[in-house]
């Protein structure tokens, strides 16, 4: 694209210290609408000086920001989630032409988030201390839950509403301030709640942002001045972050890759099990880390395996903004292209492809990133397509035996992010939530991803870290715990000298 027609293409602006300010970079990277690759916007890799210049201005912001009242924090949070509720469909129609999901899913996603603003408004009861009256003679001790400072957040491109507003929003109403990177393929969306956010009242230097891609990433976890990093993504990039991070005496959360099964019981609710799994496995193109990947079919349940493909092969592949479209298209030429070489290497390994999806033929949308539904049989241990988090539109069926065979199964993966089981046994559920090792489980609940007032537990490979986003850990992440012991004596009244550990 030559420099003349760039200049008719909106940029993404940097925001710094209350400001919305253009790059000085001399890189920048083309936003694609995944459905037609037109270009939306272009964003910039910003320059270290501007990185510098963001965590400065939280710096400075955290020495008024942190003394600010809970209650004054709490209302900026009530008024930001009006704001977001009165430009859901217009943040939706953004989030769908530059990542593809439907627009009711980009509606989904946004509502995802603007849960957690909810909870943050209602910080004054999440961040409070303890105390304990008398732990020896006149003497009392209490915690108190202050913030830590500068802390960061790193996002990827398939929830660019959620996971910023799972960041940004509980940091802040912890009384820190925050620099967010954004994902560089879908900035736009974020950017919009970004706005709504200074709108709603949050002070400048309070939330600032910078794009880019490794550079900044690095910068983030390198700078002396940031305390913590969130970060959701990829496995590799996630493994990099935290070790980075946590090498420069900052606190790191990473929420990484999965490979979700769900195990169907013969006894489960056939009709409700079978759209569950196809609405988990194929919505958003299979772009979620929590969706449902594998499905592993107890004894008489391999039976539905037809009548599983016929709803995958019933969903309506289009562009996301036109209605009925169950499926969109994936991010990137990229993706898809290495969708495609997973789904030829599973063949090659000798998994069923019951249903191809390769080079749907889409009107209208020729140039779109499709890939349709697809699904294969006899998926084992081993073969890439079982091995390798997708991240599209593909299924994994498996067969066992048994209950106890799915679970060894499962628990033999390395990754934790969810899990789930179909049944109407009370206590085949029950064994099930005992004896499998995965962070977040859903019975009958094919994508268990807690509401804000628990955390997002995924575990083992999926994450590094010990406290989650979101909910009650975060609280704990994203604050410094001060005890205090204290005594007060009366006038006149003095103690001895006490040479021993114990008080006195």
């Amino acid at each position: 694209m030559s420099k003349a027609q760039n200049t008719t293409i909106p940029t993404v602006k940097l925001l710094i210290g209350g400001e919305f300010v253009e790059s000085r970079t001399t890189e920048w990277r083309d936003v694609v609408n995944p459905a037609t690759q037109q270009v939306l916007a272009r964003v910039p890799m910003a320059t270290a000086d501007e990185l510098d210049a963001a965590v400065a201005a939280a710096k400075k912001a955290f020495a008024s920001w942190k003394k600010t009242p809970i209650g004054a924090r709490a209302r900026i949070f009530l008024k930001y989630q009006q704001l977001i509720r009165e430009n859901m469909k217009d943040v939706a129609a953004i989030l769908t032409a530059e990542q593809g999901k439907t627009l009711p899913d980009a509606e989904g996603d946004v509502f995802r988030g603007l849960e957690v603003v909810e909870h943050a408004a209602n910080v004054g009861t999440l961040q409070l201390g303890g105390l304990a009256n008398n732990v020896a003679t006149g003497v009392d001790t209490y915690t108190l839950l202050q913030p830590i400072g500068v802390c960061a957040g790193i996002t990827p491109f398939n929830f660019p509403a959620m996971i910023p507003l799972w960041m940004f929003p509980m940091a802040i109403a912890c009384g820190n301030t925050f620099v967010l990177k954004p994902s560089e393929q879908d900035p736009l969306s974020t950017m919009r709640l970004v706005e709504l956010a200074v709108e709603a009242g949050i002070p400048p230097g309070v939330l600032n942002v910078v794009h880019g891609a490794v550079d900044v990433v690095n910068g983030i976890c390198d700078h002396p001045d940031i305390k913590a990093v969130s970060f959701v993504g990829s496995t590799r990039v996630g493994t990099h972050v935290y070790n980075r991070a946590s090498l420069s005496g900052k606190r790191a959360q990473c929420m990484m890759g999965a490979k979700n099964h769900v195990v169907v019981l013969p006894d489960a609710h056939k009709e409700q099990t079978l759209n569950a799994l196809a609405g988990a496995g194929f919505g958003a193109a299979g772009q979620r880390c929590m969706a449902s990947s594998v499905v592993v079919l107890v004894g008489a349940a391999a039976q539905w395996l037809p009548e599983l493909v016929e709803r995958a092969r019933a969903l309506k592949v289009n562009a996301g903004h036109e209605a009925g479209t169950d499926v969109g298209p994936v991010i990137s030429r990229a993706a898809k292209a290495r969708i495609l070489e997973l789904i030829e290497a599973g063949v090659q390994e000798g998994a069923t492809l019951e249903l191809d999806g390769r080079e749907p033929q889409v009107p209208g949308y020729a140039d779109g990133n499709f890939v349709a539904p697809t699904l294969f049989s006899g998926v084992k241990p081993g073969m890439r397509i079982y091995d390798e988090e997708i991240f599209g539109p593909v299924l994994c069926t498996m067969a066992v035996d048994s209950l106890d065979d799915a679970i060894a199964l499962i628990n033999a993966n390395p990754n934790g992010n969810g899990t789930g089981v179909f049944t109407q046994s009370g206590a085949a559920a029950r064994k099930f939530q005992e004896e499998i090792d995965v962070g977040q489980v859903g019975i009958n609940v094919p994508i268990p991803v807690p509401v804000p007032l628990f955390s997002f537990t995924g575990s083992r490979a999926s994450k590094l870290g010990d406290l989650g986003p979101y909910g009650q850990q975060v609280i704990l992440f994203y604050t410094q715990t001060k005890t205090v012991t204290a005594r007060w004596f009366d006038d006149g009244v003095a103690a001895p000298v006490n040479t021993t550990i114990s008080l006195k």
